[in-house]
């Protein structure tokens, strides 16, 4: 057996290299011998923060805490989970007894906007930008908190800085960027980032850039190729070809000079469903179409390292099977697929998408629901273009799409919203969609 120096230093040295699971293990058996011990203690912590283990992670730095609790180091990442959990005052108020520096700004700018006090929130961001230029998530994080509380004309110019940090490779093209000038008699290739919901948020722009006499040719990736063929303000949509394009501009940056010119959102996109996708539909549902048909999603993005607090698990839908007379299905496709498959849900959540061959297959059979629930992914943008009936369920620090209150949204007239109550909860707000979808299965019958 290591000694215990020995023991410590192989653990930090895992953790150091980014073998996370083989450190997880020798912390815990060096914890064991030396309880007393705070800098393992939040070490361990942060380890278990970046596998997404929240709870046990706050338990950890809570014990360091206890242990050591002076040691700035300490403050820092307890004061970061519980900036991860939503106890923001108590994040903001450990923040501003450490060194004041860009990152705490940032990260108290951060806390104010996860409440939901978007002016407040820019203001400090606004004033941390100037005292500490060339930070480069500053002008992000006011973004967002701009982006929030409805001023898309200075968000969207500050969100340019998501191309500053780590998270996203600025474009590199044999063409050069497009620079806003008269884009008349030009084509202008258009290049989709980040998430699939992303493109189809935004494709709401694309007229206004053809209205100004552009050729304009969208590239998206593949799963919703079929799905944005024909979508108005598109010349061409292609997959990966730039098209003997003059100059390219990133998809999102298009609402630049939307705003400039009006406040008013554009309408979302008119996206295009193949009818052979509307045929496979209708073979699918054909044995339920005297029921209320709710299509469910319960999780994004696996990739996506926020995914794991806004979306839920498939039992959290379980309760809604008990509705008489509805019939709930399963639009998921992912990794997550598997315990859902395996438990027994499917045969009351009938799987309708994991043979999909893309979002166009996905778009009909949502088409052809009553309703669609969802949790915040792509297929919330989706339905939301195509004015489908859908409850999104937010967690507690939504998509500044949605906002922190109220339960419409200006970006998808369609959408009704139901918000977590509490951090990391969800039994409350699913039992608020249940008793909703009562209400509604009843009214569907009345009619």
């Amino acid at each position: 057996m290591a000694a215990p120096g020995e023991l410590r230093g192989q653990a930090i040295s895992l953790h150091q290299a980014g073998q996370h699971d083989e450190a997880l293990p020798l912390y815990a058996r060096y914890l064991g011998l030396h309880p007393d011990d705070a800098a393992m203690w939040s070490n361990y912590g942060a380890l278990l923060r970046l596998l997404r283990r929240y709870p046990l992670a706050l338990a950890a730095q809570d014990r360091a805490a206890a242990i050591d609790p002076d040691n700035p180091s300490h403050r820092l990442n307890r004061a970061n989970i519980l900036s991860d959990i939503g106890r923001y005052e108590d994040s903001i108020a450990l923040r501003r007894t450490l060194p004041q520096d860009a990152e705490q700004a940032s990260m108290i700018g951060r806390c104010l906007r996860g409440q939901g006090k978007y002016a407040q929130a820019a203001d400090h961001l606004a004033k941390a930008v100037r005292r500490y230029p060339g930070f480069h998530d500053l002008p992000l994080q006011l973004a967002f908190a701009q982006l929030g509380g409805g001023n898309y004309r200075e968000g969207f110019r500050n969100y340019r800085a998501r191309w500053n940090g780590p998270d996203l490779t600025p474009r590199s093209l044999d063409i050069p960027p497009w620079d806003g000038s008269d884009p008349a008699g030009r084509t202008i290739l258009v290049l989709s980032e980040q998430g699939l919901g992303d493109t189809v948020l935004f494709a709401r722009f694309l007229p206004l850039l053809k209205a100004r006499g552009a050729r304009v040719v969208l590239r998206v990736r593949k799963p919703l190729l079929r799905l944005l063929a024909g979508i108005g303000g598109a010349d061409e949509v292609t997959a990966d070809s730039q098209a003997g394009a003059d100059a390219w501009v990133n998809l999102i940056d298009l609402a630049i000079p939307a705003f400039d010119q009006s406040p008013v959102i554009p309408a979302p996109a008119a996206l295009h469903v193949p009818a052979d996708s509307h045929s496979r539909a209708k073979g699918r549902i054909a044995p339920f179409r005297d029921t209320f048909r709710v299509g469910t999603i319960w999780s994004g993005s696996e990739t996506y390292k926020g995914n794991g607090f806004r979306s839920f698990r498939h039992t959290d839908l379980m309760p809604l099977c008990g509705l008489d007379g509805v019939q709930l299905f399963s639009l998921y496709k992912g990794p997550l697929l598997a315990d859902y498959l395996s438990d027994g849900s499917a045969a009351f959540m009938v799987d309708a998408a994991s043979d999909d061959r893309d979002l166009a297959d996905c778009a009909a059979t949502m088409q052809a629901m009553d309703l669609v629930i969802t949790s915040d992914t792509a297929t919330a943008h989706i339905a939301g273009s195509l004015g489908i009936p859908a409850w999104v369920v937010l967690h507690w620090d939504p998509f500044w799409v949605y906002g922190h209150a109220g339960d419409t949204t200006p970006w998808y007239p369609s959408m009704r919203l139901f918000r977590q109550d509490r951090p990391m909860e969800w039994g409350g707000v699913m039992a608020r969609v249940r008793d909703a979808l009562a209400d509604r299965v009843e009214e569907w019958r009345r009619n």
